[in-house]
Order: C-alpha cells, then structure tokens, then sequence
C-alpha cells in the first residue's frame, strides 16, 4: 500500500471514545487524523470544506448522529467539486447498514458495520487515501494543462486544433490562409509551450488522464 506521510483522516463521530480509539487506531499505521464531534462542526472547522484539498484526505463519518445526520453531510459533501478527492467511509450501525449501501450506490466508498474489523477499517482508509491522491494528481495535471493551454496564442490555438487533427502543414496552411513557413513556426512554439515533440505526443496531452 502507498503511503502518504502528509494524508489526513476526517474522524466525524459524537462518541468521543469511538474518535479516540479510531485516532489511536489510525496512529498505529502513522496516520494523522482530526476529529469532530459533529457533522456541524466538521463544516464550520475542516479546511477541507472551503477548499479543494492539497494532500490526499478521507472521511470517516457515522450514520446517526444529533443534528446533522452522517447521510445529510454526506448530500452536502456530494455537491463539493472536489468530493472524489476526499473518499467517505460510513461507520455503520446493524440497523444502518441499508442507508451505508444507499450512499454507496450514491458516491461513498465504502461503509464499515459496527463493531468493525480494525485492520479491515484501516486496509479500507488507506485505500481511500489512495483513491484521494490518485484524484489530486489528475487534477493537478488537469490545471497544469490548462495552464499551458492558456498561454498559447489564439493563431497557435489555431494551429494546434488543425495539427491534432492530423493535417498536414500545408494543409493547415491553405485553411488558415497563412503560409507554410508561419505553420511552422506556429507548431513550433506550440510543442514548446505544450512539452511535446510530437503532434502524436500532443494529442495524447489533450486527451488526458
């Protein structure tokens, strides 16, 4: 399993002991964790609300709780456009378990009954946390992309559409109504600006993860 020394374990459960046991559990595998004892306090206080998150992150979240139920934070974290990036694993009461595969079905990772397997609920974090980084690092070149994007030129944008496309120079060229010799230099400063060499190469950039 990778590990990922600066991951952290979102811990929303109002029975203090069950956060307590769950950090010192997460700690045996050198996982950081930050508890809260509310679905309510975990909106107002995790920094991992307002932002999408810099490190790989997971939730941890019980089903019934007072005020806000686990399922309703769920509903709320499911309208974030970075939720992929922050997995949520329901800890699950016998008479839960029907809601726990509900949300599953719905975006959740995964559910855990209790009383629960230790090494089973950490196995699954770990691969949440996994899940999490994996998204990170898509999305990370998903900015770097546009980035790169957003620093061509309208002509070069131009250009790097007819090149991707498979035409030639001299057929850019005629649809452009600019000369070969412009193409060139065009397609030039685009594989530059892109890191590539290829218009191959190129394509499979603006393809994506």
């Amino acid at each position: 399993m990778t590990q990922h020394p600066d991951a952290k374990v979102y811990l929303i459960d109002d029975d203090a002991g069950v956060r307590e046991a769950l950090a010192w559990l997460l700690r045996t595998r050198r996982l950081l964790s930050e508890g809260y004892d509310s679905a309510e306090a975990f909106e107002a206080e995790a920094a991992a609300w307002r932002a999408m998150p810099e490190a790989p992150c997971c939730v941890l979240l019980d089903v019934r709780m007072p005020g806000m139920s686990g399922l309703q934070l769920f509903e709320r974290l499911l309208a974030l456009p970075w939720q992929a990036a922050m997995p949520v694993i329901f800890l699950s009461g016998h008479g839960d378990v029907a809601m726990a595969v509900d949300a599953v079905k719905r975006g959740a990772f995964d559910f855990c009954e209790k009383p629960f397997s230790d090494n089973a609920l950490v196995d699954r974090v770990e691969e949440a946390l996994n899940r999490s980084a994996q998204v990170l690092a898509q999305q990370r070149v998903k900015r770097e992309l546009q980035q790169r994007l957003d620093g061509l030129t309208e002509r070069e944008r131009d250009v790097m559409d007819l090149v991707v496309a498979g035409l030639p120079n001299k057929l850019v060229a005629d649809q452009l109504n600019i000369s070969v010799r412009t193409v060139e230099v065009h397609r030039s400063r685009v594989f530059d600006k892109m890191g590539v060499k290829s218009a191959v190469e190129l394509a499979n950039v603006l393809r994506g993860p």
